[in-house]
């Protein structure tokens, strides 16, 4: 039953796929029928047609590189590099620029009739709102740059480099999202803290993890995480966690006097207490009772540290279902798209093409938020809104080959009264499809890099009877 459920899960995600590639290029394709324009191929996919068929002098096909699509246009600009050589061997008319912009500008304008007739749909069907509330600061890292600066367990973040924040993680209101992005070598967050009546300003440098050279690197962080309460949603066997009396929805709320802020709190006094017996207070109900945890090793996995055998409730999201318009959710996408591009140009950014997603990690994504729970074919929907927007945006970038190209060309013909010279075009249209093909191999290769490599042995915890 697995399997099968894999199986129509991964099918759901080529599907997806292929949908958004069909309609980019639908609009292509009634564009150029519209204005007149000879066309020689309607492909889906790159590469040699596994599939095809021939109707009234058009090329219909499937191709092998399961990525992007194409219609053939000899009349628009020289595409060999990407679409193969035109079979046909006519002299065809010229076409007016107004045609070509009208052409170009029909694929993004359909991915984007797309991405708002999903949004109408997201609109009517909700999804979840999947955000991280608190700004309040219930764990700092050790030797992090967060302590570096001074951050106080209890803080509540306001704004991050002058930008408010509404939550912890989620949007790009958010304080994840905000540090990410950030650019610079520092990053100011503006804090409330108790006993303090005027806000202050903590001024954070950052840190990056360490990735193998085949993977992506890592996201800015700065060893911070939100409050929220440590409830007990599962004790092992045989663990101390039982063997003090902990139950099922009881809330810690101190080890040792230290008032707990988090989940990650807990397990970082514990190990600051050298795993020593420790004092908790816990809330039962209206009660609240003392008992006492002694950390202890398990009996597997064999290397594992001493704990307490808890599982915590995971309540940090908030899942409840909205109901966005298609114009918001548009506007949102088009936001993180700008926001993208902003930190992939900067200088002064960490972000770089490295860490771009290509069709294999989109796919995954696909993946994972159908695979996550009941509402994941919601996420999904909301998602595609997203990823046709910036399939829009991305096509409009003034990069020859690329539907904002054809249409930056054709506008200098117009001005100029005369074509760029078809050798001349040819030539530039080759070179920009081999650089934007190595591109797409370089950040696939990223994609591939986060699939491979060695991989943590799952051992089940127990502790001893």
């Amino acid at each position: 039953m697995e399997t099968l459920k894999t199986i129509l899960l991964i099918l759901a995600v080529v599907f997806s796929f292929n949908v958004m590639i069909f309609i980019h290029e639908l609009g292509h394709f009634l564009a150029a029928r519209w204005r007149g324009l000879k066309i020689d191929k309607f492909q889906v996919w790159f590469g040699k047609p596994i599939w095809s068929k021939t109707i009234n002098g058009v090329q219909y096909g499937l191709g092998w590189i399961p990525a992007g699509g194409f219609v053939a246009l000899p009349q628009l600009a020289p595409m060999e590099t990407i679409e193969g050589k035109s079979e046909s061997e006519e002299a065809l008319p010229p076409i007016s620029p107004l045609d070509k912009i009208i052409v170009a500008l029909a694929g993004p304008i359909f991915s984007l009739g797309l991405a708002l007739a999903i949004g109408l749909a997201v609109w009517g069907l909700g999804k979840p709102l999947d955000l991280v509330h608190s700004t309040q600061i219930g764990y700092i890292q050790k030797n992090s740059p967060a302590q570096a600066a001074g951050f106080q367990l209890g803080d509540t973040i306001l704004a991050v480099n002058g930008n408010p924040v509404i939550g912890f993680q989620g949007s790009l209101d958010c304080v994840m999202e905000n540090i990410i992005l950030s650019r610079g070598s520092d990053i100011y967050f503006t804090v409330k803290r108790e006993g303090l009546v005027e806000p202050i300003t903590i001024k954070s440098s950052f840190e990056t993890e360490k990735t193998a050279w085949y993977k992506r690197r890592a996201m800015r962080q700065v060893g911070i995480m939100e409050s929220n309460p440590a409830i007990v949603q599962a004790l092992l066997p045989h663990s101390p966690g039982v063997k003090a009396g902990l139950q099922v929805g009881d809330r810690v709320i101190a080890v040792d006097g230290i008032k707990i802020w988090s989940t990650p709190h807990v397990s970082q006094i514990i190990e600051a207490k050298n795993f020593q017996a420790v004092s908790a207070s816990i809330q039962r109900g209206e009660s609240t009772l003392e008992i006492t945890l002694q950390p202890t090793k398990p009996l597997t996995p064999a290397d594992e540290r001493p704990m307490i055998g808890i599982a915590w409730q995971n309540n940090r999201l908030d899942r409840h279902i909205v109901y966005p318009n298609p114009i918001k959710q548009c506007k949102d996408s088009v936001r993180m798209m700008a926001a993208t591009i902003i930190a992939l140009t900067a200088p002064d950014s960490s972000i770089g093409p490295d860490q771009l997603s290509g069709p294999i990690s989109i796919g995954k994504a696909k993946f994972d938020l159908l695979n996550t729970d009941a509402d994941g074919w919601r996420r999904l929907l909301a998602f595609l809104v997203l990823i046709n927007v910036n399939l829009a945006i991305f096509n409009m970038l003034p990069f020859p080959v690329l539907d904002g190209g054809h249409t930056t060309l054709a506008i200098m013909e117009w001005v100029a009264k005369r074509p760029v010279k078809a050798r001349i075009l040819e030539y530039i249209q080759s070179a920009c499809a081999l650089l934007l093909i190595s591109f797409f191999l370089y950040i696939t290769s990223k994609d591939i890099g986060d699939l491979v490599g060695p991989r943590e042995k799952y051992e089940e915890t127990t502790f001893a009877p």
